[in-house]
């Protein structure tokens, strides 16, 4: 985290406790993409605890990279705890890296053309493709207000009931943060914690 970064949020009048308490953050690229991707779409709709056990199994029995994941059986990627709709999904990752989508020509797009990219490819959505910003990428202004996390960060954090403030209200005082959404948003999540 930059010293500019960390000054801006500490000094921020909602998050500079959270600030204080946690300390600096890091966004560190991850050197598989793929792997990262694949990890993204088995913590969809999980709890924590669910989706490391899925994670363990499959890292376990399957090579964990395009040709792994396509030559893996079905049976065994839901033996896994993979639905039969996330098999699909996960396939379909391999498939999109397998046609030319890569490390190296995500990282060569901007924000906007990666959420483009990662979306088009059936099973990861707008909340996944923000996750890989952040954690593949590590780009640093980028805000999920698709994210119950930090739904439930920003309202503690503005002490508002739940539910009470809508994403267009989110996205509105997370422009203050800018350009160090990202970190904002990891310690909304602290928040949480």
């Amino acid at each position: 985290m930059s010293d500019d970064a960390y000054h801006t949020l500490r000094t921020d009048p909602h998050l500079g406790d959270i600030v204080e308490d946690h300390g600096p953050q890091t966004l560190d690229p991850s050197t598989d993409p793929f792997e990262r991707l694949v990890v993204s779409i088995v913590n969809q709709q999980l709890s924590t605890t669910a989706a490391a056990t899925i994670r363990d199994r499959i890292f376990d029995r399957v090579e964990v990279t395009p040709d792994g994941i396509l030559a893996a059986d079905e049976s065994v990627l839901r033996d896994c705890g993979l639905s039969g709709q996330k098999v699909g999904y996960v396939r379909n990752v391999a498939e999109a890296f397998q046609d030319g989508l890569s490390a190296e020509s995500l990282r060569a797009m901007d924000d906007g053309e990666v959420i483009d990219a990662l979306t088009e490819i059936r099973g990861v959505g707008v909340w996944t493709a923000k996750m890989f910003l952040i954690f593949v990428l590590a780009r640093e202004d980028v805000f999920p207000v698709e994210d119950l996390g930090i739904r439930r960060g920003m309202e503690r954090v503005f002490d508002v009931e739940a539910d009470a403030l809508s994403r267009g209200e989110m996205v509105e005082h997370a422009e203050t943060w800018t350009p160090y959404r990202s970190y904002a948003s990891l310690y909304l999540w602290r928040a949480v914690d």
